[in-house]
C-alpha cells in the first residue's frame, strides 16, 4: 500500500469511490427506469450512445485542457456539472414523466462531464505519488473503484425498492428518486475532498494553443504500436464482448430477479475485480505484462459466452465474477502502459484518445448490445459478443507483436529510447 502515504492520493481514491459509488447506484436506477417506460431493448442501448457522443464532439478540446489547465480544477467542474445532472434526474422523477428523451438529454451532459474528467483525473495520478509507486496506484486506484461499483449497483438496487412512502407519507420519493438524492450526496463529499487536496499540476504544456498541438495526442499514440494496440483491443473487445447494458432484460425476461436482480448482476463483474486487484496490490506481477493481456481478454469473451447461456442466478453471477476479475488484470496493464509510456507534458492528450476508446467500448458498446439485442435477442447477442472478444485477442496478438512481447511495466522498459544527435550537431 507504498501509494496511500501520499495524503492527496488517498483524498483523491476517496473521492473516486463515493462519486462512482452514485454513479453506479444512478446507473441502476436510469436503466431500470428506461426499461420500464419503453420496454424496448434498443432504448437501453440509447443511454450508452448519448454519453459516448459527447467524447467524440469534446475529445480533443478535454485533452488540451487537462494538459493545459490544473487538472484538479477540471475535476471539480465536471463534478458539479455531474450535481447539476442529477438534479434534473431527481427533477425528472418526482413528476413522473413517461418519455425517455429528457432522460437522454441529462445523460448528455452527464457524458460531457466524464468525457473532460477523465484525461483529467488519469494525468493527475502521477503528480500524487513517486514513480516507483505508481504501479501500485493503478492497481490500487482499480480496486477502490471496483469497490464502488460492487456496492453501487447492489445499492442503487436495494434503494429502488425501498418504500419510503410507508415511513414519511407526506414524500412522493420512491423507486429512482430515492437513488438520485443518494448520488446528490455522494456527490458532494467527493467534491468536498478535491477541493481539499494539496497537488496542484499546474500547466504542462507552454505551447500556444494550435491544431498541432490538440492533435499531438492522436499523433503520439499513432506512433507507438504498443499504445494504439493496448487501446484498440479494450475498445473492440469490450464494444462485441460487454453484457452489462442488457442486465435489465436478463433480470426482467430471462432470470426473473426484479431490480434487486440486477443490482447483483451490476456488482458481478466488479467483485471479481476487486478482489482479482487485491491479490494483485499483495502478490503483483513482475514480468509477461503483454501476454497476462491477451489470456485476460480471452477468459472475459469465455465468460460472457457463459452468462448469455446461462438460465441460473447463480451461475450468472459466477461468469460475471470471472469476466470482472480478467478485466481488471486488463485495466491495471493497460492503464500502467498508457500513463508509463507517455511523457508527462503528453499524458492529458493521450489520456483523452484512450478516453475515446473508452467510451467507444462502454457506451457505444452499449448501444452496440442494445441494437444486437433488438436484432437477434438479449441471448445470441451477448454470446456472439463474448465470441468476438476471443477472437479480438487472437488476432491483435499477432498484429500487434510489440504489444505481446511487452515484459516489465516501468517507464525505462516501456518508452522508446531517445533519438541520438546526429555527429557534429
Amino acid at each position: 500500500m507504498e501509494a496511500f502515504a501520499s495524503r492527496d492520493f488517498q483524498r483523491f481514491q476517496l473521492a473516486r469511490v463515493v462519486a462512482v459509488l452514485g454513479y453506479a447506484a444512478q446507473s441502476v436506477a436510469v436503466a431500470w427506469q428506461v426499461y420500464s417506460i419503453t420496454h424496448r431493448a434498443i432504448d437501453l442501448g440509447y443511454t450508452g450512445l448519448v454519453q459516448f457522443i459527447p467524447g467524440l464532439l469534446f475529445l480533443l478540446p478535454a485533452g488540451h485542457a487537462a494538459d493545459r489547465f490544473d487538472r484538479r480544477q477540471i475535476i471539480l467542474i465536471c463534478y458539479g456539472l455531474q450535481v447539476v445532472c442529477t438534479t434534473a434526474l431527481l427533477l425528472i422523477a418526482c413528476k413522473g414523466l413517461h418519455s425517455v428523451y429528457p432522460i437522454y438529454l441529462v445523460l448528455f451532459f452527464i457524458g460531457t462531464a466524464r468525457t473532460f474528467s477523465g484525461p483529467a483525473n488519469a494525468a493527475l495520478i502521477p503528480h500524487l505519488v513517486p514513480e516507483a509507486h505508481f504501479v501500485n496506484a493503478v492497481t490500487w486506484g482499480a480496486t477502490v473503484f471496483q469497490s464502488a461499483t460492487i456496492v453501487g449497483p447492489a445499492l442503487g438496487g436495494v434503494l429502488f425498492t425501498l418504500p419510503l412512502v410507508h415511513f414519511f407519507p407526506e414524500t412522493s420519493l420512491q423507486g429512482p428518486g430515492v437513488v438520485y438524492i443518494f448520488t446528490l450526496a455522494t456527490l458532494a463529499w467527493a467534491l468536498v475532498l478535491i477541493a481539499s487536496m494539496k497537488a496542484r499540476s499546474g500547466r504542462m504544456e507552454h505551447r500556444d494553443l494550435s491544431l498541432k498541438v490538440v492533435l499531438a495526442g492522436f499523433q503520439y499514440m499513432g506512433r507507438s504500436p504498443l499504445l494504439l494496440g493496448a487501446a484498440t483491443l479494450d475498445l473492440f473487445a469490450v464494444l462485441l464482448g460487454g453484457a452489462v447494458a442488457l442486465t435489465p432484460i436478463f433480470a426482467n425476461d430471462i432470470l426473473h430477479t426484479g431490480p434487486r436482480g440486477l443490482g447483483m448482476l451490476r456488482s458481478a463483474p466488479a467483485a471479481g475485480a476487486v478482489l482479482m486487484s487485491l491479490l494483485m496490490a499483495r502478490f503483483p506481477f513482475r514480468r509477461h505484462a503483454g501476454v497476462r493481456l491477451f489470456i485476460c481478454v480471452a477468459v472475459f469473451g469465455v465468460a460472457t459466452v457463459i452468462f448469455g447461456n446461462s438460465r441460473n442466478l447463480s451461475l450468472s453471477l459466477a461468469a460475471l465474477f470471472v469476466a470482472g476479475a480478467a478485466d481488471s488484470i486488463s485495466v491495471v496493464i493497460r492503464g500502467s502502459l498508457l500513463q508509463l509510456a507517455t511523457p508527462p507534458e503528453m499524458r492529458g492528450r493521450v489520456s483523452a484518445v484512450n478516453s475515446l476508446f473508452i467510451g467507444a467500448s462502454n457506451e457505444l458498446g452499449e448501444f452496440e448490445s442494445g441494437l444486437t439485442a433488438q436484432w437477434w435477442g438479449a441471448v445470441r447477442a451477448t454470446v456472439y459478443g463474448g465470441l468476438g472478444a476471443i477472437a479480438i485477442a487472437g488476432m491483435w496478438s499477432v498484429f500487434f507483436p510489440s504489444l505481446r512481447r511487452a515484459d516489465e511495466l516501468t517507464a525505462e522498459a516501456l518508452r522508446p529510447p531517445p533519438k541520438a544527435s546526429a555527429p557534429g550537431l
